[in-house]
């Protein structure tokens, strides 16, 4: 009830006496006592009941992992929350946000396909770089092959995939291969950088070009090998909230959580480096 509300049933009810006017006076100093407490109960109530529902976050394949139990941690902070999930290359989930998939968050493993989607004006607000990204060699366990440097992966007879140049994985490996001079005909371009990994990891491949992150999120089923060139290409991965969120508030909040102290931790240590 508002505060003009009160005045009108109060008047309506108390006759202009001088009791009826101390009467008024005590309810009003009762009415103005309670009132910063009951207010400040219902915007705490309100602000908790905001962040529920189901948020849906379009996500860069290389981040399944620590997004995954960023995720987790978003529904135990909010009860009643959902995080769903599609991972995959960011050029196919920038595609598909333009073309009207519904999602209230991307995150994206380059500002390029990141700037599919703010061209075509589905971003609401500026995007936020939040982790980079370096490249790494993935190998079989034990690396028989003794792959020590980007060049080694143009040896003949090894069978090497990388991710296709459309997506940020493939287009960092050419700026790499092209900064070393070098030429690699590949014996499969995969989608994205899960698809990559996995061939080694199935010991369909020797050898594959990814992120360090993957590497480590593999665990024991491949062999990471550093080598410079990667420093030279670094990916930049930037979040936004979509203008056609259908659950805005869980999605703002989502980005907070990446971008807070907790998900930094999250991303450091499965690999991302910090802007």
């Amino acid at each position: 009830m508002t505060r003009s509300a009160r005045r009108t049933r109060i008047r309506r009810s108390l006759p202009v006496t001088g009791a009826g006017l101390a009467a008024l006076l005590v309810l009003s100093a009762c009415s103005s006592s309670s009132d910063p407490d009951s207010g400040s109960a219902a915007a705490g109530s309100s602000s908790s009941a905001e962040i529920s529902g189901q948020v849906t976050v379009f996500a860069a394949a290389s981040l399944k992992e620590s997004f995954t139990e960023l995720g987790e941690m978003f529904e135990k902070k909010h009860p009643g929350s959902e995080v769903t999930f599609n991972f995959g290359g960011s050029d196919t989930l920038a595609a598909s946000i333009t073309s009207g998939a519904p999602a209230d968050v991307f995150a994206s493993a380059s500002p390029r396909t990141m700037a599919t989607v703010t061209d075509a004006g589905d971003a609401a607000g500026a995007p936020t770089t939040f982790v980079r990204n370096q490249l790494e060699i993935a190998t079989l366990p034990g690396n028989p092959d003794r792959i020590s440097s980007l060049g080694d992966l143009t040896r003949p007879g090894l069978k090497v995939v990388l991710c296709d140049r459309t997506v940020p994985c493939g287009a960092a490996a050419q700026k790499a291969l092209a900064k070393s001079g070098l030429k690699l005909t590949p014996a499969s371009y995969e989608q994205d950088v899960k698809s990559a990994l996995t061939k080694v990891e199935l010991k369909e491949a020797d050898a594959a070009v990814v992120y360090r992150t993957d590497v480590r999120a593999a665990g024991d089923k491949v062999e990471g090998v550093d080598f410079p060139e990667s420093a030279e290409a670094v990916n930049d991965y930037p979040i936004a909230l979509l203008d056609q969120a259908r659950n805005a508030e869980a999605g703002k909040a989502f980005i907070e959580l990446v971008k807070s102290a907790e998900g930094r931790k999250v991303l450091t240590e499965a690999g991302f480096r910090t802007p």
